[in-house]
């Protein structure tokens, strides 16, 4: 059966997923985004429906000492006699963390703390025994073990159980069991284009681990002209027929050269053999966009490469909606009306801006809006394509020296300028359309500027995000006076 990669789109790093009978849930990383650890459901592996976050609340997910790139890394989603286990780090604040809940798609439990050092936890249950193995944050003893409570965080004495393949600063370990042998299944090589996913195997879940003989089991370094790079940060999972799958994480490069990526780092699946004992994954083959594979389950109608939503605004904002930080929620409302922004002092360059956005999911996409907005002198609203607080993009109406008018800005790092200026009503449709290498801003169908797509790339802007779009709101300093008012917001990828 055939399948696109990536399949899940956009900003989706770190992928972890589990069955249930007949259906897997996964989970990425959010880092400093609200709400954190978006969650999907799936019986096929390759398409993915939304269901929610696991980290909903602010007492789960404290964001004050968070940068874009900091708060939430890499999440182990585990289950096991009837509860789910979701483990991960707030490397901002508080550290490691497990959460808990019956159905995935409900509310999570308040954190339970886990006083150890280091991020990307795992979890593995095994005849009353849970195994809490994570990288250590020491390049003399990278991947460590140590028993612990998942109900209390209380964890035993810590022993080292890999050392690294070729990199000390190995990374994301996760284990598994398979016909009575326990498998140690481990990235290193950076998140870049050494990035690699290595394995191992022992009679003990608590080592000592054998090195596979021919790590690593995947890696696309060393392929610079592929259009997907960077593979690496896996996890495996079995399906009802006895089929194991890989999904990990990975960029689509684009341009000539040098090329780059601006969509984040996605999630990618890639099916798993058993070779003597050892995993061999997509037949040892790198893992190519378009894939045929045995599937569990059969595939919807639609292509998952074309998407379009259109949004009124006349409910609560939906699950593919997410702030920088957690939100002053006054400053957005939701009516019959459209999205009410209340733009706040701060802009796009600073912390607790007023901004939702979404996920770019497409080289080539459009995003637009109708936006109501009669603004007083300096305030401006629109829509902004968003990498981080030093590289952004606004399509914004504001009013400069008594005239309505609507501007393209430019945050390339430490300069920041406008492109281009037109009169507007106070009425007005807003778009940005997408293509691999440029952005094009339109008002009222005609275009007003373009910007390329590498200022906002990993390559330039830096960090471990990918691009977000959507309406912003800000008063330059001041609160607004009056809100704009998004009436409909469409997306679609082409």
């Amino acid at each position: 059966m055939q399948y696109e990669n990536p399949v899940l789109p956009g900003f989706h790093p770190d992928p972890t997923v589990c069955r249930v009978d007949e259906t897997f849930y996964l989970a990425t990383s959010s880092f400093g985004y609200a709400p954190g650890v978006p969650l999907y459901r799936s019986r096929t592996l390759a398409d993915w429906e939304p269901i929610g976050h696991a980290l909903t609340r602010e007492s789960q997910l404290p964001l004050d000492n968070a940068g874009a790139s900091g708060g939430i890394f890499a999440p182990t989603l585990r289950h096991h006699d009837g509860t789910f286990y979701l483990v991960t780090t707030n490397v901002s604040d508080g550290g490691h963390f497990v959460v808990t809940a019956e159905d995935p798609a409900m509310e999570w439990s308040e954190p339970t703390w886990v006083d150890a050092p280091g991020f990307d936890p795992d979890l593995f249950f095994e005849d009353g025994t849970c195994y809490f193995t994570y990288h250590a944050d020491d390049p003399d003893a990278p991947i460590q073990q140590a028993e612990i409570d998942p109900e209390t965080g209380e964890i035993g004495d810590p022993h080292t159980i890999w050392t690294g393949y070729r990199d000390p600063y190995a990374e994301a370990p996760h284990v598994y069991e398979r016909d009575g042998t326990y498998y140690l299944v481990v990235a290193e090589g950076g998140t870049h284009a050494g990035h690699m996913v290595v394995a191992a195997r022992a009679d003990d879940p608590t080592g000592p681990y054998e090195p596979h003989p021919d790590n690593p089991i995947l890696t696309h370094w060393g392929r610079p002209r592929d259009e997907i790079r960077a593979v690496g940060h896996a996890d495996l999972v079995r399906d009802g027929n006895g089929q194991w799958w890989l999904v990990c994480l990975g960029i689509r490069q684009h341009s000539m050269w040098p090329r780059y990526h601006h969509l984040g780092r996605e999630t990618f699946l890639a099916p798993v053999a058993w070779e003597d004992g050892w995993p061999v994954v997509n037949g040892g083959d790198p893992i190519e966009t378009e894939m045929t594979a045995p599937l569990p389950g059969e595939r919807r109608g639609e292509s998952t490469a074309v998407e379009r939503t259109e949004t009124t605004f006349d409910g609560d904002l939906g699950v593919e909606w997410q702030f920088l930080g957690h939100p002053d929620r006054e400053r957005f409302e939701t009516d019959g009306d459209g999205l009410a922004l209340h733009g706040g002092p701060e802009t796009l360059d600073e912390p607790g801006a007023t901004f939702v956005g979404r996920r770019q999911t497409a080289l080539d996409c459009r995003a637009e809006a109708t936006l109501a907005f009669d603004p007083a002198e300096g305030e401006e609203a629109g829509l902004s394509v968003f990498a981080n607080d030093r590289h952004h993009y606004q399509l914004g109406v504001t009013r400069r020296d008594g005239r309505r008018e609507a501007v393209v800005r430019l945050r390339i790092g430490d300069a920041t300028d406008v492109a281009a200026r037109t009169p507007v009503d106070a009425r007005v449709d807003l778009a940005v359309a997408a293509e691999a290498e440029q952005y094009r801003f339109l008002v009222d169908g005609k275009e007003l500027a373009t910007a390329s797509t590498r200022y906002v790339s990993t390559e330039v802007a830096d960090g471990f995000l990918g691009v977000t779009v959507g309406p912003y709101a800000t008063g330059r300093g001041r609160t607004c006076e009056d809100p704009a008012v998004v009436e409909r917001f469409v997306y679609e990828s082409r």
